[in-house]
């Protein structure tokens, strides 16, 4: 199957790429690379041997969007990961996020309409349960007020995909809310390459560890959790990346149960911020530099998923642990 890839040589969407490879499906990549870095397709070239078919094309701009569903007819899918995401840039940028996040997913679902594509991925986060009342989370639990403009993006995103889909009987989708991806390849060929300072915590950790970064800061130990941090769900990237391809197939093979679903991607278990600078020096051996700081505004003080239901349903789980995951990340960072 030909499935385009928005946001393909970023972060989860290259080890996305190498997993439909790997499953014999046809990816074809669209990134404006203003996260990446277009020498990630020789990474995915080196895991699969395969060259993917690449457009340096930003989805915020219709015109030349809708120009690659004609440079590449028969495009069956869409996995649309192509958004600004930082949750403290979006706090101090949030007309961007506005203006990039919200725009990107009304063109694919134009485009999806012009050009016959019928399935849609949509890279969606747990960010939209803002601080759950009951954990760990289900899909089922109430939208909260978000905590951050990017947060907004999503919950506003998910709303324009389902008063489309429902107006369009040849759309269907699938929302995954993941939770939070760490970790590499286990090639090393291809990982989490932020451009600039890392706005997640696992690439200033091993960059803090590499001596890249004089000095990690831990935003707040003063939180209602056993030592202070704060808790989320940390899943392998690789892991998360296959439960894309599973929602694209399940689409593909008829088996939704309504036109738009909705899975919880994450491994179940919280950790916290010291509990990952923990087993990061028990893994690697190498002792981080860090300090504490204070809250950083728009974070969440704990949340985890209740996967059960993409278990179940999507018949997809996380499979890698904590301590092989964060191995790969610091295999991956002294490659760099």
């Amino acid at each position: 199957m030909k499935i385009l890839v928005t946001g393909g040589t970023g972060y989860i969407g290259s080890h996305t790429v190498v997993e439909l490879i790997e499953a014999g499906h046809e990816p074809v990549i669209v990134d404006n690379l203003s996260n990446s870095k277009e020498s990630v397709l020789d990474g995915i070239y080196g895991i699969t041997g395969r060259k993917v078919p690449f457009y340096n094309v930003d989805c915020t701009d219709l015109e030349a969007f809708g120009s690659v569903f004609e440079a590449e007819p028969g495009i069956k899918a869409i996995i649309h990961f192509a958004a600004s995401k930082a949750v403290g840039e979006s706090v101090k940028e949030p007309l961007k996020y506005y203006r990039n996040n919200l725009t990107g997913i009304i063109n694919v679902l134009e485009c999806m309409k012009r050009y016959g594509a019928s399935s849609l991925v949509f890279s969606s986060s747990c960010t939209v349960y803002g601080q759950p009342e009951e954990l760990p989370v289900t899909e089922e639990a109430p939208i909260q007020p978000a905590l951050s403009p990017y947060g907004n993006t999503k919950q506003i995103c998910e709303e324009i995909i389902r008063d489309t889909v429902s107006s369009c009987n040849t759309l269907h989708a699938v929302m995954l809310r993941y939770f939070n991806p760490i970790g590499a390849h286990e090639s090393a060929l291809i990982g989490e390459l932020p451009l600039g300072v890392p706005q997640n915590l696992i690439p200033y950790v091993t960059q803090t560890a590499a001596g890249i970064r004089e000095c990690l800061t831990v935003f707040g130990n003063d939180y209602d959790t056993p030592d202070g941090s704060c808790i989320r769900d940390y899943i392998n990237v690789t892991d998360l990346a296959k439960a894309h391809i599973k929602a694209v197939e399940r689409m593909e093979s008829g088996k939704q149960k309504q036109n738009v679903e909705v899975f919880n991607i994450g491994t179940g278990v919280g950790t916290s911020v010291f509990e990952i600078i923990k087993t990061f020096e028990d893994v690697t051996g190498v002792k981080l530099n860090y300090k504490v700081g204070p809250r950083r505004e728009g974070d969440i003080e704990k949340v985890w998923a209740d996967a059960s239901y993409a278990n179940n349903e999507l018949g997809w789980k996380a499979e890698k642990d904590m301590r092989e995951t964060l191995a790969s990340a610091w295999k991956w960072q002294t490659t760099l």
